[in-house]
Order: C-alpha cells, then sequence, then structure tokens
C-alpha cells in the first residue's frame, strides 16, 4: 500500500469518525468527575478506587454520544479502522503501573492516571492526521507532572481540571479541524 493510499484512508477515518470527539468529550467530562471526586475528605487510597469506577462508563457514554453526534464508529471499507480501538487498548498495559501507584503512593494516583491519559492520546495524531492529539498528549502529561511536583496531595484535584480542560480545548479544536477536512473530503 502506497502513502497517497494510507493518508486517504486516515483521512476517512478523520472525517467519518469525526476525529473521535465522541471520545475526547466523554473523557472532558469524565475527568471533571475525577476532579470532583479528588475533592472529597477522603483518604487518596479510596479517591483512587472511585476514580477507578468513575473512569469505567467513558466507553459507553463514548458509544451514547456518538449516536447523538452522528459519528461512524465502524468503517467496514477501512482497513486502519481497527487499529484505533487498538491504541486506545494499549492505554490499559500502562495500568499495573496504576495499580502499583494506588497500593503503594495514592496521593500520586491521579497525576498517573492524568499521564496514562495524556500518553496514550498521542497515536491519534497519526490516526486522525492531526497535530492536535500530540499536543494535547504533551500538556496533559507534562502539566500533570508539573502541577504534581508543586502542590500539596490535598489539591491534586486540580489535575483532574487540568486533564479535562485539555481535553475540552482539544475537543473544540478537533471539531475545527473536522469542519476543515469535511470540505475537502466533500470535494
Amino acid at each position: 500500500m502506497k502513502k497517497d493510499q494510507v493518508d486517504k484512508l486516515r483521512n476517512q477515518l478523520s472525517v467519518e469518525s469525526k476525529n473521535g470527539i465522541d471520545f475526547t468529550i466523554a473523557a472532558t467530562i469524565i475527568w471533571a468527575a475525577i476532579a470532583f471526586i479528588w475533592t472529597f475528605k477522603s483518604d487518596s487510597y479510596n479517591k483512587a478506587v472511585l476514580v477507578f469506577i468513575a473512569g469505567g462508563p467513558l466507553l459507553p457514554f463514548a458509544f451514547m454520544l456518538s449516536k447523538v453526534l452522528k459519528i461512524t464508529w465502524k468503517i467496514e471499507d477501512n482497513p486502519l479502522q481497527p487499529l484505533g480501538l487498538w491504541l486506545n487498548f494499549a492505554q490499559l498495559f500502562y495500568f499495573p503501573f496504576l495499580i502499583f501507584i494506588l497500593i503503594r503512593q495514592p496521593d500520586y494516583f491521579v497525576m498517573t492516571y492524568a499521564i496514562i491519559t495524556g500518553a496514550h492520546l498521542f497515536p491519534y495524531s497519526w490516526y486522525y492526521r492531526t497535530k492536535l492529539y500530540a499536543i494535547c498528549a504533551g500538556a496533559i502529561s507534562l502539566g500533570s507532572l508539573l502541577l504534581a511536583l508543586n502542590l500539596k496531595p490535598a489539591d491534586q484535584f486540580y489535575i483532574g481540571i487540568w486533564a479535562s480542560f485539555c481535553l475540552f480545548i482539544l475537543s473544540l479544536g478537533l471539531i475545527a479541524d473536522y469542519k476543515k477536512k469535511v470540505t475537502v473530503y466533500e470535494k
């Protein structure tokens, strides 16, 4: 397969899947909920367990949003389409590290979870042909680290706010990118 053929398939994914905005919007809301959970007057371990629970509905929430926003989840004639799901599952291999942090250093759980979330966005830059995912991956990951290094454990909820904010800005950027591409793709 030639590069221009691959690029055509990536353009199709970007337009028909609307750059994955169903996932980024769902993640924006879930990270706002995570920030809220981290404000609870409880120990970090219990808050981290609640964060795991709060992150669980991401896939069904994104699926519901895809119906509302008329986003195609499965593009039958595109051989690259299954890669999106595989890229998403790749973050699960970082979860042993997350479990370790939960058990040994729960004060830094939300930072670790945010870094994993941010970092897993990076390959979607290639997948959807937009640099926005790469920029957001770096912003969430590095921003979360810097916040954790400078905040008291009681103030780690700002990391959830930061991740939610970055995902919100990413969603807006992806919508603009989609609108630009759809006019070119339809020609």
